[in-house]
């Protein structure tokens, strides 16, 4: 009994510490957002992180079944950079730093210590490359549709973008965009096969309310 109590009352430290990190950096949060332990956030004037309703970001390994490297990390890197996560998404451990634009959907998980960037961070094709500014590198908006499953260590790299309802294995390199509803990993990721016989979430919700829907229809009729 004593036991419960005490992890119950470092969960709420741990959700309160977080809630207080997320208001006081200037995050925009729907509501029921969970921080268990500090996200580090890191917002360049003028560009914005939105965090849809019930997303959770797991920073301390207690927390989640595989453990975290380190918390997750939001960031900014330019002005009019832009980072949303959408409702009932979850991260563990992720670094998601955008300059242009990082669009994650909706109920989409994220592995342990994923990492998702828009930038190369530094030119390639330059040389000295050492001191050059940040902007000076190539950056493309990333995008996630919803239901995606990041699978632990994945690198999602820039200008990507990854069909709703796709999964990524473990330890992937992502350098070109990938369909929905796809099996996909490797270095660098390729698809395997269909996901069998899925589709997103929503839609199965919403066929499911759409024969609802019908069968009273036809229940009236008889």
């Amino acid at each position: 009994m004593i036991g419960r109590a005490v992890r119950a009352a470092r969960l709420r430290a741990l959700l309160l510490g977080g809630r207080l990190r997320l208001a006081t950096s200037g995050v925009r949060t729907g509501a029921n957002v969970q921080a268990l332990g500090r996200p580090l956030i890191g917002l360049v004037p003028g560009s914005h992180i939105t965090l849809g309703e019930r997303v959770v970001l797991v920073s301390r390994t207690p927390w989640t079944a595989l453990g975290v490297a380190r918390p997750v990390i939001l960031r900014t890197l330019r002005p009019g950079a832009v980072i949303r996560i959408g409702s009932d998404s979850g991260l563990s451990g992720a670094t998601v730093c955008a300059a242009t634009n990082i669009d994650i959907g909706a109920r989409v998980l994220v592995g342990a210590d994923v990492l998702i960037a828009d930038t190369d961070f530094h030119p390639v094709d330059v040389l000295p490359r050492r001191a050059a500014p940040e902007r000076a590198s190539a950056a493309a908006p990333v995008r996630i549709g919803d239901d995606v499953f990041l699978g632990a260590r994945t690198i999602v790299l820039k200008g990507v973008e990854i069909g709703a309802g796709t999964v990524v294995g473990a330890g992937s390199v992502v350098s070109a965009s990938l369909p929905e509803g796809v099996v996909a990993a490797g270095n660098p990721c390729r698809v395997l096969r269909p996901v069998k016989g899925t589709r997103p979430l929503q839609d199965q919700c919403d066929a499911t309310r759409q024969e609802h829907r019908d069968d009273e229809r036809d229940s009236g009729r008889a």
